[in-house]
This record gives structure tokens, C-alpha cells and sequence, in this order.
């Protein structure tokens, strides 16, 4: 699938580091985002370990005789084990963990894979769609209808992660899935939670589709996130959609 693509990530302007990591595959073949914690060195250890482990893997298992879903649930499962390794290596990153969200286009399709509250949209019909779900206890109380959106947004839980890499029991955690209804001009936006605590929505929705220039929108969102606190690491990565799939 031809599409273009960019990426950018920034500290923000609370944080003098930054946990987040990203890569963009130079072919657009496939796109990662990972949002560690843990500390400083811990967070950013763990989510380095997690985009560099799923990449290598991605790359040389690429055309290997596996579906798409072994392909990511191998990759996935091969980062917490670095992850899970280097904690034991290093105790003082013992609690370290990270989030991950991937997006492949392969063999004439596209799949996403996620753990944690990186987040993966798409923007369809000029409709932005939340493809993941939070794996957060707010947002397991939300799809319970334990609890509403609009008191999630300041509820003191709502951070608290109930899946991330860097786990023993993380096998469940997975979700993987197919997405099927892509068209010529759809954007994705993968992001970390630096970008959705301080940007809602329908502005990020509206700066998504707003111009060709992918690294103009990248910026603009991250500006976005900056100009309404930026708290923490803002990561995004955009794909846009050159041709029907």
C-alpha cells in the first residue's frame, strides 16, 4: 500500500526527558509508538527496547510464511521478554513498563496492534475513529458503563494501566486485529497519551485533516498539546493514504 508519512515527538513542557519512542519504516511498511514509565531511565529504556525489538523482528520475519497476527503477536511477545530480561538485569528498572501500538500494511492488508493507552485513530469520511481500546481501569469501567466519559476525564485513575509490556502475564493482553474498511486519503494518527490528556477529540480530528503537509500536522498537534499544558511526552505518527487498498 503506497501512503506518506511523519512523525514527531517532543518532551513537552513539564519533563526535561522524554519516555516516548517511535519508528516509521522507510518503506511504510510498518509504524510503532511506544510511551514508557517507570522513572526517566526506566520509561525510556523499556519503550526503546520495545520499538527497536518489534522493528528487528518486524524486518526479518517481514516474508516469512506466517499470517499478520503471528507476525505481530511474536514481535510483541519478543519485546516484553527483552524487557522482562533487562529487568532482571538491571533491578533498579525493575518496575519499568511500556506501551506499544503497531500499524502493518501487509500482503494487500493492514493490521494494528496495541497494549496499554497509546492510542491508534482513524480519520475515514472525514470521521475520526478511535480504532483501540484503553487498556486502563477507566476504560474498562467506561465499556462496563461502571463510570461516565465525562467523569473519566479527571477521575485520579485514570492513568492506571490494567496491561503493559514489561509484564509475566501478558500473553491476554494482546489485542490484534484486521482492519478492513481503508480507502484512498484515510489518515492514521498513532499517539501517546501526551497527545488525548491534553487535546480532545474533535480538535485532533480537525487538525488531522487539515493539509497535505504531514509534518506541518504532526507539528500542529503537538503544539496543540503544548498550548494546553503539555505535561508530558507528546508522540505522534501520521499515515496518510495514497492509494485504495
Amino acid at each position: 500500500m503506497k501512503c506518506a508519512f511523519a512523525g514527531l515527538s517532543d518532551p513537552g513542557l513539564v519533563r526535561s526527558y522524554n519516555q516516548d519512542n517511535y519508528y516509521t519504516d522507510t518503506s511504510g511498511r510498518f509504524f510503532i509508538l511506544a510511551d514508557g514509565m517507570g522513572g526517566h531511565a526506566g520509561g525510556e529504556q523499556a519503550s526503546k527496547i520495545a520499538v527497536e525489538v518489534i522493528k528487528e523482528y518486524l524486518e526479518e520475519n517481514w516474508d516469512a510464511p506466517m499470517d499478520s497476527y503471528d507476525l505481530l503477536e511474536k514481535a510483541i511477545l519478543q519485546a516484553n521478554e527483552a524487557i522482562l530480561e533487562d529487568q532482571e538485569t538491571h533491578p533498579e528498572r525493575g518496575d519499568m513498563g511500556t506501551t506499544v501500538v503497531v500499524l502493518i500494511f501487509r500482503e494487500q492488508q493492514t493490521w494494528r496492534a496495541h497494549i496499554g493507552d497509546s492510542r491508534l485513530y482513524q480519520l475515514h469520511d472525514q470521521m475520526l475513529i478511535q480504532v483501540t481500546s484503553d487498556h486502563t481501569w477507566i476504560g474498562q469501567a467506561i465499556r462496563a458503563g461502571e463510570i461516565t466519559l465525562e467523569d473519566a476525564k479527571h477521575h485520579p485513575w485514570r492513568h492506571v494501566l490494567s496491561q503493559c509490556l514489561g509484564r509475566r502475564d501478558l500473553y491476554e493482553g494482546i489485542d490484534i486485529h484486521k482492519i478492513d474498511q481503508i480507502d484512498k486519503g484515510d489518515r492514521f494518527l498513532l499517539c501517546s497519551d501526551g497527545l488525548t490528556e491534553e487535546v480532545s477529540d474533535p480538535i485532533i480530528s480537525k487538525l488531522l485533516g487539515d493539509g497535505n503537509d504531514l509534518d506541518k500536522v504532526a507539528d500542529s498537534l503537538v503544539t496543540e498539546a503544548k498550548n494546553n499544558g503539555g505535561s508530558d511526552n507528546v508522540t505522534v505518527v501520521l499515515v496518510k493514504i495514497d492509494e485504495d487498498n
